[in-house]
């Protein structure tokens, strides 16, 4: 083996270093940008669950003055059901 057909390989060993290094590279940089979307769509996801069990227990408690105001047969039905009117906005 001449040093030429040395050199040749050597240049050949390092390209294909360098090419492995970059491939590696932009790998890394699409796993950490998957990482961070999966990041935020888990956060968007408890954000979504805590506002459902917060209109969950709202309706929760609706419900119960419903039934109350179902079952009771005092003169107080009209005051339970203005109650339980929104405020408007």
């Amino acid at each position: 083996m001449t040093i030429q057909e040395t050199m040749a390989l050597v240049a050949v060993i390092v390209g294909i270093i360098a090419v492995t290094s970059i491939v590696a590279d932009a790998y890394r940089s699409r796993l950490a940008f998957k990482q961070r979307a999966l990041e935020a769509k888990a956060q968007a996801a408890n954000e979504n669950a805590a506002q459902s069990a917060a209109n969950a227990e709202r309706l929760e408690q609706r419900v119960r003055v419903l039934e109350r105001i179902a079952t009771d047969k005092s003169a107080t039905l009209a005051s339970h059901i203005e109650d339980m009117r929104e405020p408007a906005i």
